[in-house]
């Protein structure tokens, strides 16, 4: 494995030739060999991502330098792959989840159109391709070209189904707002350009001294609001729901292995000026709690099983938020890992279940596919169980070493994000309940035609199921055993600078040991209510009133942007469209075209042709002419006699 980190730049090649030989052969190639080439490429870079990851563990971070990119006086921006800790974590989760939602894709989208067909893995490949470019750049600039790459990619992907106006809108909805989120991250990019003179993260981070209070606030404060795009925050948060217009598929892919993590990334990428920044931290714990909090509570009301999911992914990613606020750098990426095993299962198996429902997505008309879709009821459970945090599953571990640090910087932290698992327990066994446990409230049609889906499906659910049971033992606390978090010693020289200047409070062995106790024995009793209130659950028909209708409508966020942003900006539009613009410029530009026309066509009525008028305006011109110079010649003698 030795060296394999200088050959870095294979694990974005691939896909990018999977891109290539899939969108430029869409129109020739079989399904078959479409599949192959767009999993086989994402298959290659895993495995190459694998000896990256053992490479840097033995020999440490690399830096390959392909070749100049930009030289501008004394700017110097190589387009450069820095193979570190890090981006080595984030390697294996974009490969190795990514693979796994090829492999599912291949089933999943058979029904589709050769050409489409293609043109579907081709943008799944560039998907990944701008994720490994923004988390292998070793500078700003790179990592921004793969940020709008990922951007590009889901307004490509969610809006895959073209033909859909509503799906449309949502692509588009997604792209304009990232672009919000990036001219954030944009500024930041050229004031420490500005400041600095480079925009390599070990010079930048090396002359963070040169940086005032000031520069430092005001940089990380930019960045996060690139983040909040990318990665859903409050404000900029609507996108994310609305992108479960895109095939299941591309969800998961969005969801779990690319994109939504890219702002957690560039926080833990840029951990040394945050460190640096007190106030900006907690702007970003404060940002990243309320929305966790806040989209638990949107998710407790929702029906649409991608719904759920994806106010589930908005909550969680707030976790990672508030885990990088209070300088849990290490807990936020492990919680990106977990969250990338049991949300991507969440999301297949959700796909599993629309797949057998002939895509149906309300829960309301679902009920009692336990029987009929075992391994994607096993599969999905255990999904469950590592969400909401249960032991020994994964997201107990990291969701806990999240929880752990709030405590230490503010117990308000801690007992928020409580709440807010204990909401993710509630609507996570709700979802679960009314869409496997009771009975069938389908049609009979969906009933006869209920099955198990194909191995294509469920062998990537059953590799997820088993990684978002064991995938937290990587991460064990010191409570339980001493030395025994193995991605925290991994990770500890990205982090180093910043443990140098925290000064963590830990907590008494048996405080934690209660704590964990406490919220663990609370998070199994709301999965049992949640559970007993809704395996017999029956369409009443009853509408939702106060404040169940409010949560149902996503506390008419979306109406409130609609009215406040949206429908003043079309006003404004059409004033300058039909005030501005027609009357104003237009009128303006035409009424000039009319005036010469007009004097042009009055000009013309001299040619009449008839020799009699040429005469008597050859006369009157003479008169004019005699008049002016005798006026003109009295004037002068006047004057020649005054002076």
């Amino acid at each position: 494995m030795q060296d394999m980190s200088k050959l870095v730049y294979l694990v974005p090649l691939f896909p990018l030739l999977g891109f290539l030989i899939n969108g430029l052969g869409r129109k020739s190639l079989s399904k078959s060999l479409i599949s192959i080439v767009g999993s086989g490429v994402m298959l290659i870079a895993f495995f190459i991502s694998i000896g990256v990851f053992f490479d840097v563990k033995a020999n440490g971070a690399t830096v390959v330098e392909l070749f100049p990119f930009i030289h501008a006086d004394t700017i110097q921006i190589p387009f450069a792959f820095q193979a570190d800790q890090l981006s080595a974590v984030f390697l294996l989760i974009i490969t190795g989840i990514g693979f796994l939602i090829h492999l599912y894709s291949a089933a999943y989208m058979h029904e589709e159109d050769t050409q489409h067909y293609g043109r579907y893995f081709a943008y799944l490949n560039l998907f990944v391709f701008s994720m490994l470019l923004l988390v292998l750049g070793s500078n700003y600039v790179i990592m921004f070209i793969g940020w709008e790459g990922v951007g590009l990619c889901s307004y490509l992907l969610i809006g895959y189904w073209f033909k859909n106006t509503q799906y449309n809108y949502a692509a588009k909805k997604a792209f304009v707002m990232n672009r919000i989120g990036d001219l954030g991250f944009l500024l930041a990019v050229f004031w420490i350009l500005y400041k600095i003179g480079t925009v390599t993260y070990t010079d930048v981070f090396a002359n963070v001294a040169q940086l005032s209070s000031f520069d430092i606030t005001a940089i990380t404060m930019l960045l996060f609001v690139g983040a909040m795009g990318k990665s859903a925050q409050i404000p900029l948060y609507t996108w994310l729901p609305d992108a479960m217009a895109g095939p299941t598929p591309v969800s998961a892919l969005i969801h779990a292995a690319t994109m939504v993590t890219a702002g957690i990334y560039m926080i833990a990428r840029s951990n040394i000026l945050y460190t640096l920044a007190p106030a900006t931290q907690t702007v970003v714990a404060v940002v990243g709690l309320a929305t966790a909090i806040f989209a638990a509570t949107i998710a407790l009301k929702q029906n649409d099983i991608k719904k759920v999911l994806a106010y589930s992914t908005v909550s969680q990613l707030g976790y990672m938020f508030l885990g990088l606020g209070v300088g849990a750098y290490t807990g936020a990426v492990f919680h990106v890992m977990t969250h990338a095993f049991f949300k991507a299962l969440l999301f297949l198996g959700a796909g599993s279940v629309i797949h057998a429902m002939h895509h149906e997505q309300d829960i309301r008309k679902m009920g009692g596919l336990k029987k009929a879709l075992p391994i994607t009821h096993m599969t999905f459970l255990l999904g469950c169980l590592a969400i909401a945090g249960i032991p020994p599953f994964s997201g107990f571990f990291s969701k806990d070493e999240i929880l752990m640090a709030a405590y230490n910087s503010n117990p308000l932290y801690y007992y928020l994000g409580l709440g807010g698992a204990l909401m993710t327990s509630f609507y996570m066994f709700r979802l679960y309940a009314m869409t496997f446990l009771g009975s069938f409230r389908g049609t009979h049609e969906q009933q006869h035609h209920l099955h198990e889906s194909p191995s294509a499906m469920t062998l990537p659910l059953i590799v997820l199921a088993l990684l978002s049971v064991i995938g937290g033992f990587v991460g064990i606390p010191e409570v339980f055993a001493s030395n025994a978090h193995s991605l925290e010693h991994f990770l500890a020289p990205v982090f180093a600078e910043s443990a140098k200047l925290a000064h963590p409070h830990h907590l008494e062995a048996s405080q934690e040991y209660l704590m964990m106790g406490i919220s663990t024995a609370l998070i199994i009793g709301i999965i049992v209510w949640a559970v007993n209130r809704f395996k017999k659950y029956t369409d009443e028909g009853q509408e939702n009133s106060g404040l169940a209708r409010v949560l149902e409508n996503k506390w008419y966020i979306d109406e409130l942007y609609d009215a406040v942003i949206v429908k003043p900006l079309h006003h404004f539009s059409a004033f300058l469209k039909n005030v501005v613009e027609k009357s104003g410029i237009d009128g303006l530009v035409n009424g000039a075209g009319k005036l010469v026309g007009y004097g042009s066509r009055q000009l013309r009525l001299l040619q009449s042709g008839q020799v009699g008028s040429y005469i008597l305006v050859m006369v009157m011109a003479m008169v004019v002419f005699v008049l002016i110079w005798f006026n003109d010649h009295t004037i002068m003698n006047f004057l020649k006699k005054l002076f």
